[in-house]
């Protein structure tokens, strides 16, 4: 039998005032109605919003619903009217179905293996290290986006591609500015096409004069320039900007939990736990858009060939049906299966080197700064808008006991 069926009339841009963890109140409530609404997106397009955990599971592993960027043609915020979108750039494989998603996921699979990854953590340690100790010279207060969250996974990744460091600054500003959800047209454009440039101009500098880095490996194979371009813009957007959120606003949500602060400094070994907990309970990439390419059945109801179904990965993280009091943070909590890094075929393919990261950061920062606490009201802390596609802390003040 088909669950009721409910809409939701306007997605939701802003969380409730002081509870910057939770989803928005809307859709919380619309997955209380039921795992599926139907929304009817700017322009009139009929459309589905997906709330529940086993649903948002079962579209992100069904090959029937696409991601194919050409196909996007609703935002759930803006009527694009009849503007054509094109397909991927090349090597773009995030926004490409089979067999292209593939041509290009294969050969990053084996440079991002669990093993590979965990070799990598005498780097992060010694990346962790130089941060704090940059933070305790300066002294109190500072702000933990710019001075920890935001450079230890930028200068990881930008070792993995082979990003000269004098490059780094403009480059992580160019990606923020894409990312953050606030950037003027203009400006994005700008970004975006100084970013491509650059990312063009290291492509050959690879194929020239190769080091030892994931890039000048790619570079080895029947890739384009263009294939590696937009490749290495995926692997560098995304290796950077989720890690960078999920570290600010995961200090954030420690400190507004004292008790599960205090589990953590008290047992280092729980941190595995604590990591993928906070990814679950956060929820930083909060949803993806789907397009079903033939009439299927989901939940009880017949989503229709052509339609754009939003996946809420935030709600289903919370989903009461999946975890036990949802919406508590319990870094003890067992039951993982959280969809944090989105399930099937374009699950992160980052995700062991972002599990990396936290691991190493969140208890070296705790251990090195044991008074850490927030520098201004919880309320003052700056969010980024529900617009930007990663959620996350703009800005971060903290203090400690010199």
């Amino acid at each position: 039998m088909a669950e009721s069926l409910h809409t939701v009339t306007t997605m939701p841009t802003a969380r409730q005032p002081g509870c910057p963890f939770d989803p928005p109140k809307e859709l919380i409530e619309a997955r209380e109605h039921g795992p599926i609404s139907r929304f009817p997106f700017p322009g009139g397009h009929q459309g589905w919003l997906v709330t529940g955990y086993d649903l948002v599971r079962s579209v992100l592993a069904d090959s029937r619903f696409s991601a194919r960027k050409e196909l996007m043609r609703h935002h759930p915020l803006i009527d694009y009217g009849d503007i054509e979108v094109p397909p991927a750039p090349p090597g773009e494989f995030l926004l490409m179905d089979e067999p292209q998603h593939s041509r290009y996921r294969k050969p990053l699979v084996g440079r991002f293996t669990v093993r590979r990854m965990r070799l990598l953590t005498e780097r992060v340690e010694q990346i962790t290290a130089e941060h704090l100790d940059a933070m305790e010279k300066a002294g109190p207060p500072t702000d933990l986006v710019t001075a920890f969250a935001k450079p230890i996974p930028a200068v990881m990744i930008c070792e993995l591609l082979g990003v000269p460091y004098e490059d780094r600054g403009s480059f992580q500003e160019n990606i923020d500015k894409f990312m953050s959800g606030e950037t003027s047209d203009e400006e994005l454009i700008a970004a975006y096409t100084a970013t491509q440039q650059y990312l063009a101009e290291l492509v050959a500098a690879k194929r020239a004069n190769p080091t030892d880095d994931i890039l000048s490996e790619l570079t080895d194979s029947d890739l384009t320039d263009d294939e590696l371009k937009g490749m290495a813009l995926i692997l560098l957007a995304a290796g950077f900007d989720t890690t960078a959120n999920m570290l600010a606003l995961g200090t954030f949500a420690l400190l507004q939990n004292p008790a599960q602060l205090a589990a953590l400094r008290a047992r280092p070994t729980l941190t595995d736990q604590a990591v993928e907990e906070l990814l679950r309970y956060l929820s930083v990439a909060k949803q993806f858009h789907r397009v079903a390419l033939e009439d299927i059945e989901l939940g009880g109801h017949t989503i229709k060939a052509g339609t754009t179904v939003i996946l809420s990965l935030n709600t289903a993280n919370r989903d009461p049906e999946r975890f036990p009091n949802p919406s508590t943070l319990d870094l003890h909590r067992q039951d993982g299966g959280h969809l944090a890094f989105s399930h099937g075929v374009h699950q992160c393919l980052g995700q062991q080197l972002a599990r990396v990261e936290m691991r190493v950061a969140f208890p070296a920062l705790l251990h090195r700064f044991p008074t850490l606490r927030l520098a201004v009201p919880a309320e003052e802390v700056t969010l980024r808008p529900e617009t930007a596609d990663i959620y996350g802390v703009k800005s971060l003040l903290v203090t400690w006991d010199a």
